[in-house]
């Protein structure tokens, strides 16, 4: 998530996937579909994929040594890679800055069961409101991890990263009270480069990395 670069065409409030594939594909990729509904994408400055590219990089090296201890799973880590959500049909998908799916037969789609990780770069322009409805898409799908990257107000390098994990139980709610969302994340990690050397977490492998390396 970060600035938009480019002026919006006048497009209908609706498309396809059909449709979509007929735009410029400098449009295109601006756009996501949520039940074929447009939705404009952010895209950033040079600092937003920077903090981008060197996570990804950092957890794909993170998968390879999962992978090397464990050949029974196969992980692939990318960017900016189109989720679809259902079992078919494709006028219903999100674009993360960065995840991690199960390894797939070349150029299938990626859906939201193969997904087990998916991330977001914020930025300052980011609202609340657009953040939170992302998430909720996501937790929707049934993907089990959520991170968010914060950056620093100067845009000078990462600020804080959280981890979000999917809550596989209901919590019990007052008579007549009903969830706005039909699920949840809960925070299970937050690091920043005063409070820890690094980022360190479990799931979905072993992941191990320094600030250093998401330095810039």
């Amino acid at each position: 998530m970060a600035m938009l670069s480019i002026d919006r065409p006048d497009l209908p409030e609706s498309m396809t996937w059909e449709e979509l594939e007929k735009l410029p594909e400098a449009i295109a990729a601006q756009i996501e579909l949520w039940d074929g509904r447009v939705v404009w994408v952010r895209r950033g400055p040079g600092e937003h994929q920077t903090a981008m590219r060197r996570l990804t990089n950092e957890i794909e090296r993170c998968a390879r040594q999962g992978m090397s201890t464990d050949p029974q799973r196969c992980w692939r880590v990318n960017l900016e890679t189109n989720v679809f959500f259902g079992q078919t049909g494709k006028s219903d998908f999100v674009t993360p800055d960065f995840l991690v799916h199960r390894c797939l037969p070349p150029g299938a789609d990626v859906r939201a069961t193969d997904t087990v990780l998916v991330g977001e770069v914020l930025s300052p322009s980011n609202t609340p409101s657009e953040i939170e409805a992302k998430k909720a898409r996501y937790a929707g799908a049934g993907i089990p991890s959520y991170w968010e990257v914060e950056l620093t107000q100067d845009l000078t390098g990462i600020a804080a990263l959280r981890v979000y994990i999917l809550e596989i139980g209901h919590a019990e709610l007052p008579p007549g009270v009903r969830p706005l969302w039909r699920a949840n994340y809960l925070l299970a990690g937050e690091w920043s480069p005063l409070s820890a050397a690094g980022v360190s977490f479990p799931y979905p492998f072993p992941i191990e990395i320094p600030w250093s390396s998401l330095a810039f």
